[in-house]
């Protein structure tokens, strides 16, 4: 019979160019590229500003109030990985702070998605950890209760498999299937010229109302302009 409780210690990874250039593409155009999908939701909020990351998702199942997982899966990550943290129910708890960032640091971790609360914020922020979280809280956890790292997580039904890819950014966090990150970067890259193009006729004066065929769209709606 397959343990219940297990630390997978070895994942297959994205290209790490692939990765890199998913995060420097940003949320906002992984997450249109690839037909909406992926997004982690609004309540995951960044505890810094002007912060833009790209990662191999390492993935932990924790009990709520229990961080002890989390020390567990600091020893299986590598350089470029980025923590996914989530719960077998809702958790308020700060489960991380700045002593378990200095421990991810040291393994060249960019940084942590997680469905709970961090706290040490400020620390976090002066070290220069990247965080993204449900909660800022300071309450406690313990070390007491058995989770899993490196298994399939879901977070606001989203599932994430380890070594899919994650961008996390001022406006949230997106997870990419590893198998699509090579699709995914085409298609956002195309995005991305396409956007160029849009923006530099919005700044020569063209209306988006006419670029984008919305004038006709608004007549077919009913809508009239009138004096």
């Amino acid at each position: 019979m397959a343990a219940r409780h297990i630390v997978k210690r070895t994942i297959e990874r994205a290209d790490s160019e692939v990765i890199a250039g998913l995060g420097d593409a940003g949320t906002a155009t992984v997450h249109e590229a690839i037909g909406r999908r992926g997004y982690l939701g609004p309540d995951l909020r960044p505890i810094q500003q002007g912060t833009k990351v790209g990662g191999s998702a390492v993935t932990v199942l924790s009990h709520p109030g229990d961080n002890i997982m989390i020390h567990a899966a600091v020893e299986v990550c590598q350089p470029g990985d980025l923590l996914v943290v989530t719960n077998t129910a809702p958790s308020t708890h700060g489960m991380f702070g700045d002593l378990l960032a200095s421990s991810l640091m040291a393994r060249g971790v960019v940084g942590l998605v997680m469905d709970a609360g961090v706290r040490d914020t400020l620390d976090l922020r002066a070290m220069g950890f990247a965080a993204w979280s449900r909660h800022v809280s300071c309450e406690g956890t313990v070390k007491n209760t058995p989770g899993s790292v490196n298994v399939p997580i879901s977070i606001n039904g989203v599932i994430i498999e380890p070594g899919d890819v994650i961008c996390a950014d001022d406006d949230g966090v997106v997870a990419v299937p590893r198998s699509e990150a090579a699709w995914a970067l085409e298609q956002s890259n195309a995005r991305l010229a396409n956007e160029q193009d849009s923006r530099a006729r919005l700044q020569a004066g063209e209306l988006g109302l006419d670029m984008y065929g919305l004038r006709q769209k608004l007549a077919d709606l009913g809508v009239k302009w009138v004096d």
